[in-house]
């Protein structure tokens, strides 16, 4: 793989071959973030996270120059986080139909910025704010702005801060998320130890549609660890613990490394997706942070509102022991 460096939020026409050069990539401007030995890759659609890595190992599932991201692959979701049943929520009342984006499910899934560029807000050595508008649509009646920053602090973590802003004359419904896939370098997938430590699952139909609650046991019962060779599995969790502001979800390799991602307070549900679907990988491993489980819209189950002028802001991170 080749990564861009953007520089400009306005190229001049001396940056026109830069210009060019990023239109070869499916993912649009590429964003490189460097600290020491930690490297970050931001792409201009959907504000994704196409890589991390410290001294050169792999923390996160990648893709090709001239892929879009499988898998939704590190993008970031708004204005809602996984799905909307049939894309149909009410507002007041009245009925709202979302686009469905996922055919083979009859749902509208992912938000509404999955398809687009994002801007160049600011750049630093160490950091990168990208931001998007939520224009008014079919279903989602609404103005807002989703606003994510990108940093690698000192000690080589990657922290991510996703902000939404209500540009609307009246309160908006929202769910935010992200979908990160974390790997150890080239540890065999099967090889790594997944643990999440969450009191209760949603127990969803097959359309991945949650339909009631139970306790995070037995196969979902992760908070002892459990070997991803035997895993398989698509489910939200949440009564998460958190210490000290902070929930971790870790795989760890037999050596004793670890990668970990990290959510704030804020984000009270995490989605745990276990592939073997990934391109190019046995299994892959996503850890999704969500402030809301799917088809909130309609449950209201950790659905948020913003008044007209307002924002909200959610945390996320990736650490590592290496």
């Amino acid at each position: 793989m080749k990564y861009g460096i953007a520089m400009s939020a306005s190229p001049s026409p001396a940056d026109s071959a830069h210009q060019s050069e990023s239109r070869r990539f499916a993912t649009g401007r590429q964003f490189e973030i460097r600290r020491d030995d930690a490297l970050a890759v931001i792409t201009e659609l959907a504000a994704g996270l196409r890589l991390y890595s410290r001294g050169g190992v792999q923390l996160t599932e990648s893709y090709s120059d001239d892929q879009i991201p499988p898998g939704a692959t590190g993008i970031t979701l708004a204005p809602w986080a996984n799905r909307v049943e049939d894309g149909v929520w009410y507002l007041e009342g009245k009925k709202q139909q979302l686009d469905i984006t996922e055919a083979s499910r009859n749902n509208a899934s992912h938000g509404l910025l999955r398809n687009t560029g994002y801007a160049l807000v600011d750049e630093s050595e160490f950091s990168v704010t990208l931001e998007a508008t939520v224009f008014p649509q079919h279903g989602y009646p609404f103005l807002l702005r989703h606003h994510v920053r990108y940093e690698l602090d000192q000690n080589l973590d990657l922290r991510v801060s996703q902000t939404l802003i209500n540009d609307s004359h009246s309160r908006a419904p929202f769910v935010l998320g992200a979908h990160p896939y974390l790997r150890l370098g080239d540890v065999a997938p099967e090889d790594l130890i997944l643990t999440v430590h969450a009191g209760t699952r949603l127990v969803a139909d097959e359309r991945l549609i949650p339909r009631s609650t139970a306790p995070a046991d037995g196969q979902f019962d992760f908070s002892g660890g459990s070997a991803v060779g035997e895993l398989l599995v698509d489910v939200a969790l949440t009564d998460l613990t958190f210490d000290g502001g902070l929930a971790r979800h870790t795989l760890s390799a037999p050596d004793g490394r670890t990668v970990s991602l990290e959510q704030d307070e804020n984000c009270g549900y995490v989605h745990v997706f276990v592939t073997d679907t990934f391109p190019g990988r046995s299994k892959a491993v996503a850890l999704e942070p969500m402030t809301g489980p799917a088809n909130a819209f309609n449950s209201g189950d950790g659905l948020r509102w913003l008044e007209p002028g307002e924002a909200f802001s959610m945390t996320w991170g990736i650490t590592a022991s290496l």
